[in-house]
């Protein structure tokens, strides 16, 4: 059979995959941030307890960074990182949100890209308790996706009427043929 996988290979074709999702995670929270024209709605948010678009970039710039640098043989928590700091609203230009937004990913990704199959079942840290790679990384695609979705979310509240949906826009399917 053509489409049978050879069980030695789900370790590269799961990091394939898993890289891919990440990247289209990233590429949704930019298409959603590039309709915010007005750099004073970065920092907006739509209560006190809620997070702007500019807060939650930090914070998961923050987070990557402080994950995925030398993650292999260092605890996920830095002692460097100030996680508090991450949710003061301090980025005020489009330019620096990019700056701090690529910052993050460039090391996620960079780790991610060079984690190989073996890798997986390795033990790495987060805030001194073990986790395998595999955890970890199921952990952060959780994370990260809950928080694209939030900067999804209030993108959308920021537009209201003129927002461009990401996806098939509603009542706009077309029936699927019968396969």
């Amino acid at each position: 059979m053509e489409n049978q996988v050879n069980i030695q290979n789900v370790p590269s074709l799961y990091l394939q995959n898993v890289i891919a999702n990440f990247k289209e995670l990233k590429q949704s929270a930019e298409k959603a941030m590039a309709q915010i024209s007005d750099e004073t709605k970065l920092n907006w948010a739509p209560n006190e307890e809620s997070n702007s678009i500019a807060v939650i970039v930090k914070h998961l710039s923050g987070n990557m960074i402080s994950r995925w640098t030398d993650f292999l043989t260092t605890d996920g928590e830095k002692p460097d990182r100030d996680r508090d700091g991450e949710f003061e609203g301090t980025i005020h230009s489009k330019e620096e949100l990019l700056d701090v937004w690529n910052r993050g990913w460039d090391v996620f990704l960079h780790s991610l890209s060079e984690l190989k199959g073996e890798d997986l079942l390795r033990t790495v840290y987060i805030r001194k308790q073990p986790h395998s790679v595999l955890e970890a990384i199921q952990r952060q695609l959780s994370h990260y996706s809950g928080h694209v979705g939030q900067i999804i979310y209030v993108a959308k509240m920021i537009r209201d009427d003129a927002w461009q949906t990401l996806t098939i826009p509603r009542r706009k399917t077309t029936p699927q043929s019968d396969v």
